[in-house]
């Protein structure tokens, strides 16, 4: 079967056009009810909460691809202008401000869900031109989803199972069921599942290299009838692009992408690091866990930085 009629297949077979309404604008976040959201609140038994993300600084992943480049952060005031009395200020007070520039999806991130289109058509079959103009994206914004992302996380240690994974390793429906099991933890509907490859835990050992675009282990095309069934609300990996790179298809870009996001209206996760919290996981054998990542309320925007936070 080639890229096209296997892409065509599969966003035919595991579409959720329509699925909340022809105005809807959360996706696959719409499994996240309020009743599966204070149930997640109560598996926070230690109070231990770990950070999954990146730093955001001059010396990430980011090549310049696509015009991605690593944040710029400048200081507009600081502890020298305070100390020379550059400030005006009276009666010896100072202080420090400081300015960022960075693209929104640099470092640890969500794809909204007006980030990828399938010829032409946004999540819910909208034409993307309709959707994302010179005005960002007007209709399925990044800011719809700033309040409901919270939630059960679960986490999916594929390489502690399978040991460290080579670049193109593609994980499949399988290796995920077999990863659950091995963890003791079932994946519901509803459910932020983490996917940790490793693929961070090399580039902090070995340098970034081509972390960011270049080969990498990652989900198999194949698990997208997998992430339809399950009614996942998101899924996050420690990888640049989520899918197994290079892609499985030949003349094709990010192929589970393009059926994910616009089809399912599937929220994607990148580079979120899962090391302290898969130690922590290995430590007490718990893989399941409170997880709140809102992303930045960047009006109209198509990703978005985040810092989330899993809490045991």
């Amino acid at each position: 079967m080639n890229a096209e009629q296997a892409i065509a297949e599969a966003a035919a077979k595991y579409s959720n056009w329509g699925r909340w309404g022809e105005d809807d604008v959360l996706g696959t976040v719409n499994f996240i009810d309020e009743a599966t959201r204070a149930a997640a609140a109560r598996l926070v038994r230690r109070g231990a909460s770990f950070s999954l993300s990146q730093r955001f600084d001059t010396d990430g992943p980011q090549k310049g691809w696509r015009r991605r480049t690593n944040p710029v952060h400048t200081m507009t005031d600081t502890g020298l202008d305070a100390v020379h009395g550059n400030q005006g200020f009276p009666h010896g007070f100072g202080g420090a401000d400081d300015v960022i520039a960075m693209p929104l999806q640099c470092s640890t991130q969500w794809d909204g869900l007006g980030h990828i289109f399938d010829h032409g058509r946004a999540w819910n079959g909208r034409p993307a031109d309709r959707v994302v103009t010179s005005e960002g994206d007007r209709v399925t914004g990044i800011e719809h989803l700033a309040a409901p992302v919270a939630g059960r996380g679960v986490l999916l240690d594929v390489a502690a199972v399978y040991g460290e994974l080579p670049d193109g390793f593609a994980i499949t429906e399988e290796h995920l069921t077999a990863t659950a099991e091995a963890h003791g933890v079932e994946v519901r509907r509803g459910d932020l599942v983490c996917v940790r490859t490793g693929r961070l835990a090399r580039a902090k050992r070995d340098g970034w290299g081509d972390y960011a675009g270049g080969p990498s282990p990652g989900l198999s095309f194949w698990t997208a009838g997998w992430l339809h069934r399950t009614e996942l609300a998101a899924i996050a990996t420690d990888t640049w692009g989520f899918e197994v790179r290079p892609n499985e298809f030949d003349n094709a870009f990010q192929p589970l992408h393009q059926v994910v996001i616009p089809h399912l209206g599937l929220l994607v996760g990148e580079m979120w690091d899962l090391d302290a919290l898969a130690a922590d996981c290995a430590a007490d054998g718990v893989y399941e866990f409170f997880l709140t990542a809102a992303p930045l309320p960047v009006t109209g925007a198509v990703g978005s930085p985040v810092n989330p936070l899993a809490i045991k």
